[in-house]
């Protein structure tokens, strides 16, 4: 059905847009995201005491996302979420670091004692989000989706967090559960209670009746963006043991709700994270042409947005990557910079600068009248 109206509305705007929409595939477009998409920067007076302990590590923090909503009406296409085990609730509903400026620990927030996986950044010292469950955070994006049928589909990124980290003063950190096969079970479904299985791009929708999903890329690509507008697409963003264990028992990602950043030669290969383009644009431009989809990062840790500096930004965007995230859709007034990242052209999509087809780029408008 959903083809269809795309087809229809297609065919009202091919006189002034082109038909490209038609017969692009999802690794042949460019669209921006947001690291951390949930995050905000820890309270003035946490963030002074952890520059004290640990400054390169305090600037690294200063960033603040946009409501995910208004990031959504912005254009962000791509998302980026720190899920961390809470099976039992209350887990992280006591913020440690905040005894070290006399604040009370206590959060005595009934989103925190309720089970379910919680979103933040470091537990104890980085936990201000736009929204603790990602229930929550779904539910954000789901509404949204599904005012907007026929979006660009959303990719987001998920990274099981399950590290401890070091409590020099003894204030008593949480240490994190381990993501096991239990947990990650839970994650996809927590996915699954809030998206339909036909609100979904899987790793089972893309590879059809192929044995490998890295050979059905290869074999017959993504799937054109017609097919799958106003769909959400995850990745489990991991490449420690939860993404062995998430892989396990499930060959080439049968069943599961998520895609993984496997090595090249895996069955279940299709996506890859490669950070910085300025050191590695060639490893990504030599991915995307092989076929697979890749993220990328305009900015790193807060680097840019204090220098000014476009020169990654610019990498980025002509790497190739089909996801490029930023921490600054807006600029930091705090940085006497303006630097911000949005996707050249202004739209929510833009024909991908290494693996779009010829003609593409004069007729890229086409993406853009059926999302409204």
């Amino acid at each position: 059905m959903q083809r269809t109206v795309c087809a229809a509305l297609a065919a009202l705007v091919l006189p002034l847009f082109g038909c490209v929409d038609l017969e692009l595939r999802l690794n042949q477009i460019q669209v921006l995201g947001t690291h951390n998409s949930y995050h905000i920067a820890p309270r003035p007076s946490l963030l002074d005491a952890l520059s004290r302990y640990d400054a390169n590590l305090a600037q690294t923090l200063e960033y603040t996302a946009l409501p995910l909503r208004d990031q959504l009406e912005r254009g962000v296409r791509q998302m980026e979420f720190d899920v961390l085990a809470d099976p039992a609730g209350g887990r992280y509903a006591r913020r440690a670091g905040l005894l070290a400026v006399g604040a009370d620990p206590r959060s005595g927030l009934a989103e925190l004692d309720a089970p379910g996986l919680k979103v933040l950044h470091i537990q104890d010292i980085d936990f201000e989000t736009h929204c603790l469950r990602f229930v929550s955070c779904l539910e954000t994006l789901a509404s949204w989706s599904r005012a907007h049928p026929f979006h660009v589909p959303l990719m987001v990124m998920v990274e099981a967090k399950q590290d401890a980290i070091a409590d020099p003063l003894a204030l008593g950190f949480v240490v994190p559960l381990e993501f096991g096969a239990h947990e990650l079970d839970g994650l996809d479904a927590e996915i699954r209670s809030v998206f339909a299985e036909n609100e979904l791009i899987t790793p089972d929708l893309v590879r059809g009746s192929e044995a490998s999903l890295e050979g059905a890329i290869q074999r017959w690509g993504w799937p054109a963006v017609s097919e799958v507008r106003g769909r959400v697409m995850f990745t489990l963003l991991n490449g420690d043991a939860a993404r062995e264990r998430y892989v396990q028992g499930h060959p080439a990602l049968r069943g599961r709700a998520m895609f993984t950043t496997s090595p090249p030669g895996q069955p279940e290969a299709a996506f890859f994270n490669v950070n910085d383009s300025l050191l590695e644009g060639a490893e990504i431009r030599s991915r995307v042409l092989a076929g697979y989809l890749l993220r990328t990062r305009a900015d790193i840790d807060t680097r840019e947005a204090r220098s000014g500096s476009t020169a990654l930004r610019a990498a980025a965007f002509a790497s190739g990557a089909q996801f490029v995230s930023t921490d600054y859709l807006v600029p930091n007034p705090d940085f006497g910079t303006d630097y911000h990242v949005e996707l050249p052209g202004g739209f929510s999509a833009r024909c991908n600068p290494v693996t779009a087809p010829p003609g593409c780029e004069a007729l890229h408008l086409s993406l853009l009248p059926v999302e409204l």
